[in-house]
């Protein structure tokens, strides 16, 4: 059945678990977020961080004003870059959209590598930004995208890290079996509320029958070979993860745990 599989009065629609969601309205927004530090030092070893957010959200209103995703990534002092795709626009809705087809992920990266050497100011550092390692984070419903573009996205070698944020709702074997295959060149790591305690549960029992190493206290550093789950306090809630989790600002405390790739001290969020 095809994704758009319904047609009235001239508009195409996915059935969802709402009703339908129009493709003009709900899946045309192409837009996607970039972010530079003016610390950034392309000469320096360097990150670029990869958001997928959750359902029911904008990049505007969720991502940089409710999140605040943007100033916990600048106030980290993290040497990195920041890239955040719009998915289903403002829709209860997890589709993956174009990273369900094969070799996606890889065509996102280098296009945004070259937007970023136009931003930088040196269209010719265009390669450069193409090979930095990929820390991809996802957040609630951004688990699908996130799902499938480590198993068909055809740039698994370059993830180098990657973080779920209350977002192991499903796919768990397609991040079992990267963990399996890279787990030696890469960390993992998943800190979760009660609402995707049973998926990290099945995604832990099966990385430990992979004879994995797990832990599940929160580790000094992320290097490669870390792999962590982390439950945090029942009061925590799914909505405010992205602020208010085991600590407050996680993504900031989690990319200040990623040495050799910092410019300068982190900030200070209120």
């Amino acid at each position: 059945m095809p994704f758009l599989d319904v047609s009235e009065g001239g508009r195409r629609g996915h059935s969802g678990r709402d009703g339908v969601y129009w493709d003009d309205e709900t899946y045309c927004d192409r837009s996607v977020l970039l972010s530079l530090p003016g610390s950034f030092d392309l000469h320096r070893p360097a990150i670029m961080v990869v958001f997928f957010h959750g359902n029911q959200a904008t990049l505007e209103r969720d991502v940089v004003e409710r999140q605040r995703v943007v100033d916990q990534f600048v106030a980290s002092g993290l040497n990195a870059v920041l890239v955040a795709p719009q998915f289903a626009h403002d829709a209860p809705d997890s589709s993956a959209g174009n990273f369900w087809r094969p070799g996606f992920f890889a065509l996102f990266l280098n296009e945004a590598a070259t937007d970023l050497a136009k931003l930088y100011g040196s269209p010719r550092s265009f390669s450069a930004f193409d090979r930095l390692p990929v820390v991809l984070v996802a957040y609630s419903g951004g688990y699908a995208a996130a799902g499938y573009a480590l198993a068909v996205g055809g740039a698994a070698k370059r993830v180098y890290g990657l973080v779920l944020l209350d977002a192991l709702y499903g796919e768990e074997d397609k991040f079992v079996d990267w963990i399996t295959q890279y787990e030696r060149a890469a960390f993992f790591f998943s800190a979760y509320s009660r609402s995707s305690t049973s998926g990290n549960i099945e995604a832990e029992a099966a990385l430990k029958a992979h004879h994995v190493q797990v832990r599940e206290s929160p580790p000094a550093h992320f290097t490669p070979g870390t792999v962590t789950f982390l439950a945090t306090n029942p009061q925590v809630t799914h909505y405010d993860f992205m602020t208010e989790a085991w600590v407050r600002f996680p993504l900031q405390w989690l990319l200040q745990r990623m040495p050799g790739y910092f410019v300068r001290g982190p900030g200070v969020l209120h």
